[in-house]
């Protein structure tokens, strides 16, 4: 079951909710999940988008996502699933937080480069193949992007 919210500005409401929708249905089916999507401007973190675990270390359910607003819709598509298979990472706990640090299969990886960190590798290494999905979903059902 989800629970998804989503709040900010310079977004497509009917957007975010359909690519959460398709996104749990395919990787976490039976979970209860809640999510806030916040669109903002992150310029100054020089980002489009991170989350977070907002409820616990240990199997959390709740999170929070915030995105770059105003993204053209291929970007904020990319940027979105991106995130999404973080919280993925973090539902089936290969990626974890624990008294501030950062636990990915057990290994504290808490001061690994961002470009080395193995969960951001997977992330982006999955990314092409989300889109591609997603796209072919929208394709076999005559959705807009």
């Amino acid at each position: 079951m989800l629970y998804l919210t989503f709040s900010g500005y310079s977004y497509s409401k009917r957007r975010c909710e359909r690519v959460v929708n398709w996104f749990v249905e395919q990787y976490l089916p039976r979970h209860k999940i809640l999510i806030n999507v916040d669109h903002k401007g992150l310029r100054r973190e020089n980002i489009f988008g991170w989350m977070w675990a907002a409820d616990c270390d240990h199997r959390p359910r709740d999170f929070e996502i915030e995105l770059h607003a105003g993204m053209k819709p291929d970007l904020y598509i990319e940027t979105l699933l991106h995130e999404l298979w973080h919280l993925y990472q973090h539902v089936q706990g290969s990626l974890r937080d624990k008294h501030g640090k950062r636990f990915w299969r057990g290994v504290d990886h808490s001061t690994t480069n961002y470009d080395d960190q193995p969960w951001e590798k997977e992330a982006y290494a999955k990314e092409k193949d989300l889109v591609n999905d997603y796209f072919i979903y929208l394709s076999d059902n005559n959705l807009p992007l």
